[in-house]
């Protein structure tokens, strides 16, 4: 049993697969994947999670930006480098199938829901928080009821018999008056979140007529959002004022890193232009540009957006949803504000539509295998798209939508994310040590591993006992259970680099592969404990699935019996 749960496929069995399952159009450029990478990132991430995370780190958080950019930077790179040998959607679950087998393509491919059809839900009600603002602004008011998720409506009528009328903010009294206004069955009223239901409904019908008509819409709403990013840099540089930016990082580097979910929830979505391998006129060679070119232009509009906030406004007034229109309306220029709530309107959109093309797809391509049933294989004769996964994939984004909270589902994307970037990046290494690489027509970088690593570690150390002493009274002041319960993923962190280490001596590891495992590891340390916890019982909700179906179904199942 040991040995068929880790099966594995070859490349050639891959490839000849996906031409026999195969009836995807392939229409899609190196600027189309560009586009579809920048529609991914540049998203909810800059028009609302930016606000939150320059609230946190102060002006400092461009620097986050960049560090973030550069731990993509390493795990595009062994995306590129998949893309480039498995040409074939699925992206990271695919590739999992090379390295490590089955069980964990399983779990990739489960975590994958997580980043895409989970990720979608927060960016649905995103747009429908931004959609309903952007409708006030015309004078056209929605009833709230239709507007919201239950949670923040039956919250806020505790809240208001509990503490009275004055303890209520302004989201509280838009909740109590959906609770009053609701239509009701019996005694419980009826509050859904309309607007998140609606959108994603008509992307998920965008995406089912084609790849080549979700492309173009894109590609037109791409140009309309950076072309405002870079007006709102333009624009906002006469604003500022340097004594803004005094002290860089108010919080230190504890207030910086607390960012981190914030921050790489912005970056989410490089990866998921290679889902569309299938649709891609020349993969292997289009794939690896596009991934690298989209995350330099997203981190170089990023890093400008974020000096420019943090300079117009003092870093404390940015706790807000709609950073980029609320500067505007800070500094008096109404008219620019206005521009920037409809474009948001469009943005995040784009995200949206980008995501619900690459669940889909991951879905087909678990079908293929046989992990799951084969309707989700079906492609449409007409439209030559994945039809049936995206029908359900509308459904698994648009119900949650209606009547969940956003919070519940933030931190799991990131989670999930980070796991599939940690396997992808070790999967390289798996492929230099057996040599598959030599099949890639574009490789990772190679920098010979064997005492860099080993003495990167022994560095890290010297600099955290130089440096940062207060950090290491922090962990003397914790018992042992406390350290266990707020600590454990830091552990995780530093046995994972000596492992790294050791294995590095002995397999003569590539450097930059194993940097995108320690970065990521690190960054995934810093969600803290109880995303963990989440996203294990997550994986084994998953793993339950698995062994009830795909296990049995499997195709490389039938051919070892």
């Amino acid at each position: 049993m040991i040995n068929k749960l880790f099966r594995k496929k070859s490349v050639d069995q891959i490839l000849l697969d996906s031409q026999e399952g195969s009836g995807l159009a392939k229409v899609l450029g190196v600027r189309d994947l560009v586009s579809l990478g920048i529609a991914a990132i540049v998203g909810a991430g800059i028009f609302s999670t930016i606000g939150l995370a320059s609230f946190e780190g102060g002006p400092a958080i461009s620097l986050l930006f960049v560090f973030v950019a550069f731990a993509c930077v390493f795990t595009a790179l062994a995306y590129a480098q998949f893309a480039s040998t498995v040409p074939v959607s699925g992206s990271a679950y695919t590739y999992a199938y090379v390295a490590f087998g089955e069980l964990f393509a399983w779990i990739i491919g489960w975590a994958l829901v997580l980043e895409y059809a989970v990720s979608n839900t927060v960016v649905a009600i995103s747009w429908s928080q931004y959609f309903v603002s952007m409708l006030e602004g015309f004078g056209i008011f929605l009833p709230k009821w239709l507007t919201m998720a239950p949670g923040y409506a039956l919250d806020a009528h505790a809240k208001f018999l509990s503490d009275g009328m004055d303890a209520l903010n302004a989201a509280d009294k838009s909740g109590l008056d959906a609770y009053l206004t609701a239509p009701r069955i019996g005694d419980i009223p009826i509050i859904f979140d309309f607007p998140a239901g609606l959108v994603t409904l008509l992307v998920t019908w965008l995406v089912y007529i084609g790849i080549k008509e979700s492309q173009r819409a894109s590609n037109i709403m791409v140009m309309i959002k950076v072309g405002i990013i870079i007006l709102v840099v333009v624009g906002g540089i006469f604003y500022i004022k340097p004594d803004n930016w005094t002290p860089f990082a108010p919080n230190g580097l504890r207030g910086v890193m607390g960012s981190v979910a914030a921050v790489f929830f912005a970056f989410i979505g490089f990866d998921s232009i290679s889902t569309t391998a299938e649709e891609c006129k020349n993969p292997q060679r289009d794939l690896p540009r596009a991934m690298i070119i989209c995350l330099i232009i997203c981190t170089v509009l990023y890093v400008a957006i974020t000096l420019v906030l943090t300079g117009m406004v003092n870093y404390t007034e940015l706790n807000v949803k709609d950073p980029l229109a609320f500067v505007f309306k800070y500094v008096g220029f109404d008219h620019m504000a206005g521009i920037v709530s409809v474009t948001s309107v469009i943005a995040i959109t784009s995200a949206l539509l980008v995501y619900q093309l690459a669940q889909p797809r991951i879905w087909m391509t678990m079908s293929r295998d046989g992990l799951l049933s084969k309707r989700f294989a079906r492609v449409h004769p007409k439209y030559k798209t994945p039809s049936y996964a995206t029908i359900v994939t509308g459904i698994v984004v648009a119900i949650p939508s209606l009547f969940f909270k956003m919070d519940f589902f933030v931190d799991l994307t990131s989670v999930g994310t980070f796991f599939a970037f940690i396997l992808v990046c070790a999967g390289v290494l798996y492929m230099d040590h057996a040599g598959l690489s030599a099949k890639s027509k574009f490789k990772v970088p190679y920098i010979n591993g064997k005492y860099l690593i080993g003495a990167g570690f022994v560095l890290a150390w010297i600099l955290l006992f130089t440096y940062a002493q207060g950090t290491i009274d922090e962990w003397k002041s914790l018992s042992f259970a406390e350290i266990v319960e707020h600590k454990s993923l830091v552990l995780v962190f530093w046995l994972s680099w000596v492992l790294l280490a050791v294995m590095g001596f002995k397999y003569r590891f590539s450097l930059l592969p194993v940097v995108g495992i320690l970065i990521n590891l690190y960054l995934m340390s810093e969600l803290g404990a109880s995303n963990w916890i989440i996203f294990i019982l997550w994986l084994v909700i998953g793993l339950v699935l698995y062994f009830a179906y795909g296990y049995k179904h499997s195709k490389l199942n039938k051919t070892t019996n």
